[in-house]
């Protein structure tokens, strides 16, 4: 199909685009300047494009969009391909020459790289479009999600009609632990549902030279963060994890007053959908009890953020497949567990087939990890990404339906 050649000629513009876009991340809901950075390129190559799918994300499609083989009025079968476009909250520290220059702002999660890497299929697919037409026998839709991070971009274009008439979904994700060349597979669980905990501990003011007489909400938070991962360990099943994690308490207004009111952030993981489904009531609990022991009391709220994603197995065997055949058996890893990180992709899959594939970015020397300030993928995985990717696609047309 001339696609290696192809690539190799585009793929110096491509590593230019993913340095522009991390030079200039865009958090959650607000990828403008991202969105039609993408759109203005899948236009000059020739894609039906719309903005504003998701607020702010970009859908775009090529290949037949008329009546099936032999003049059937039906609706093209459409195969899908979904990456994300947000930047995180955090302040970068890899010393790139194209690092970020959006102060408190880094694509930490390689989502600039994501992007790039679904320009470059929709590049190539162009390429089979205008040589070799009769290969787009389905119509393909690229999904450019926005807010990933926050776990509300997938149900934002899934509303705006992004998943209709799909009959399969491809994605995949960085992953920093896997050598730059490879990729990982796995069918069934690939990550956790997640949900997002919210606790305030109440307690009674008073001058810090007397705690006696005031009830420290500083302190009884403090009992919260470690008295729930100790019940984490003793009252739920070891063989069903669940991971809790604090990721921001806010409290306290001078150095020498008891803090009245404390607030916790935090982030819950689980693989089980069962015992996701009981751990809001359980963490309200487990929390209350544990204020009213130390005097106080407690506000809770969760939020499910996202279900599991669950990889279909033929879906993952056909990525596996196209792993092997552009990369070679040997940098096709199966994946024996699932991670706890969460993804909206999975909001994509209700009633659909698809599957995710983890993309290799470390290193000779390593690569720290996701949502470090010194998170730096190697480069050499964009190209691995667009090869699997646009050969995955190519494939599951072949197949009869």
């Amino acid at each position: 199909m001339g696609l290696e050649a192809e690539l190799q000629a585009v793929l110096p513009e491509l590593i230019q685009l993913r340095r522009h876009l991390h030079r200039h991340p865009e958090l959650s809901g607000h990828e403008q300047q991202t969105a039609a950075l993408v759109a203005g390129e899948l236009r000059r190559w020739g894609w039906q494009v719309r903005e504003g799918v998701g607020r702010t994300g970009v859908l775009a499609e090529l290949g037949p969009a008329g009546p099936g083989p032999g003049g059937d009025p039906v609706e093209p079968l459409v195969v899908a391909l979904r990456v994300d476009m947000d930047a995180l909250p955090v302040e970068e520290r890899t010393g790139l020459d194209y690092a970020s220059t959006t102060q408190g702002l880094m694509h930490a999660c390689a989502h600039d790289l994501h992007t790039s890497v679904g320009l470059g299929v929709a590049r190539l697919l162009s390429a089979v479009a205008q040589r070799q037409p009769q290969l787009l026998r389905h119509r393909v839709r690229l999904l450019f999600q926005p807010a990933e991070e926050t776990a509300q971009g997938a149900a934002w274009m899934k509303a705006d009609g992004a998943m209709e008439n799909v009959a399969a979904l491809f994605g995949l994700h960085a992953f920093p632990s896997i050598p730059v060349g490879t990729i990982g597979v796995r069918s069934g669980s690939l990550t956790a549902a997640a949900g997002e905990l919210e606790v305030e501990v109440l307690g009674e003011g008073g001058h810090g030279a007397r705690p006696h007489q005031s009830t420290d909400a500083i302190w009884i938070a403090a009992r919260v963060v470690s008295g729930l991962q100790e019940a984490i360990s003793r009252r739920l099943d070891a063989l069903h994890p669940v991971v809790v994690s604090f990721g921001r308490i806010e409290g306290g207004k001078a150095f020498n007053v008891i803090a009245d009111h404390v607030r916790l952030l935090g982030t819950v993981r689980c693989l089980d959908n069962d015992v996701h489904a009981q751990l809001p009531a359980w963490i309200e609990e487990t929390v209350h009890a544990l204020c009213r022991g130390h005097g106080g009391e407690a506000r809770v709220r969760y939020r499910c953020i996202s279900p599991p994603v669950q990889n279909d197995a033929a879906l993952t065997q056909l990525v596996a497949e196209a792993g092997t055949e552009v990369l070679g058996s040997q940098q096709v890893q199966w994946l024996d567990q699932p991670s706890l990180g969460a993804e909206d992709f999975a909001e994509l899959l209700d009633g659909i087939r698809g599957t995710m594939f983890r993309l290799g970015v470390a290193g000779p020397d390593g690569c720290t990890p996701l949502h470090s300030n010194t998170f730096a993928p190697d480069e050499g995985a964009l190209a691995v990404g667009v090869r699997v990717l646009t050969l995955s696609l190519l494939r599951w047309m072949e197949r009869p339906r």
